[in-house]
């Protein structure tokens, strides 16, 4: 990682599965551009992962996926710090210094906590509750300027943002308040099968959801199976869920706007246009594919990055943690 004057961007996602298309578009495959520009800092955020119960092994396995996806998706070891987030105790450690500068009823207020505890209400644990602090934590930590967000995690960097400034006034100064980073283009993909609702891998329609590894018959099939509406013309307009999901997601694989995609499939039906979009994304995506695969047979030199990058992550934390254990007035350990 360059130690030149850059701001710094930190994100993280969870090894919950294999990464959406919406993952990609929405955050993994800006994260290579950011790097070239930013001071970078990415993990697999593997403890918010266990808010919803998991399997220990498949979990395991995962994380080393996830991991695997980001170098695979262009996150050089070399430019960023890219590590998993349970590798490094400064996150659980600044938790608790953080919940106590956080308000009962801010997280009583976080949507995404109401939306997991209707879809578990058998498990409606005290960490689902809490998890935007380590959130916040993760995010303070290392003094971030940007944090690259969804539309749906706006609220999430805003209590980070509230504590970090209610900490500063208690204590004194020490934590940067972060901005949000938001891509202006494909920020938020639907899914094929319900444009109205947020593409996730949770979908209980198969067809809905594009993974990154999807080889490019299953793509194809299942952007030919997504649905539109019954105008059958190509065109970007309040009302055509379905084509404007599918019109964000080829601009921003091929890079055309939206004005040159209705001047393509001008006087062509929806069947050429799904047929086009499906075979675009599988081509976008097959070098990623591939070097997943490369990097899944090498676990060698996937755990040499990953223990680099929670040692460099760990140095950073640790001055932070150090500070706010001061400040809130800890005694020294050390």
């Amino acid at each position: 990682m360059e130690t030149q004057e850059k701001k710094i961007i930190l994100s993280g996602i969870q090894p919950t599965g294999t990464f959406t298309l919406g993952n990609y578009i929405g955050a993994v495959r800006n994260w290579n551009k950011l790097q070239e520009e930013f001071n970078c800092i990415y993990m697999i955020a593997d403890m918010h992962a266990i808010t919803v119960r998991q399997d220990p092994a498949k979990l395991r396995q995962n994380t080393v996926q996830a991991y695997a996806l980001l170098l695979a998706c262009g996150i050089d070891p070399e430019k960023s710090i890219a590590f998993i987030q349970s590798h490094n105790k400064c996150h659980a450690e600044i938790n608790w210094v953080l919940s106590c500068s956080t308000q009962f009823g801010e997280l009583s207020r976080m949507t995404q906590f109401k939306a997991k505890s209707e879809k578990h209400p058998d498990d409606i644990n005290a960490g689902l509750f809490t998890y935007p602090v380590l959130m916040a934590g993760d995010i303070l930590l290392y003094q971030s300027d940007l944090v690259p967000v969804g539309v749906d995690q706006k609220q999430h960097l805003e209590l980070a943002r509230n504590v970090a400034q209610r900490f500063n006034q208690r204590y004194g100064e020490l934590f940067k308040v972060p901005e949000p980073y938001i891509p202006e283009v494909g920020a938020k993909v639907m899914s094929l099968q319900d444009p109205t609702a947020k593409m996730s891998k949770s979908d209980d329609n198969p067809n809905g959801c594009i993974y990154i590894l999807d080889d490019k018959d299953t793509i194809i099939r299942k952007f030919k199976k997504a649905v539109t509406d019954s105008e059958a013309v190509v065109r970007y307009a309040e009302g055509k869920d379905g084509i404007n999901n599918l019109m964000t997601i080829y601009s921003v694989v091929t890079g055309k706007s939206f004005e040159d995609i209705e001047k393509e499939f001008d006087g062509k039906g929806y069947g050429d246009f799904k047929l086009a979009v499906g075979e675009a994304v599988a081509d976008h995506l097959e070098p990623v594919r591939s070097e997943f695969d490369r990097l899944m047979n090498d676990k060698a030199y996937l755990k040499e990055c990953y223990t680099k990058g929670a040692e460099m992550a760990g140095r950073i934390a640790q001055k932070t943690v150090s500070k706010a254990y001061r400040k809130v007035g800890f005694v020294d350990f050390r």
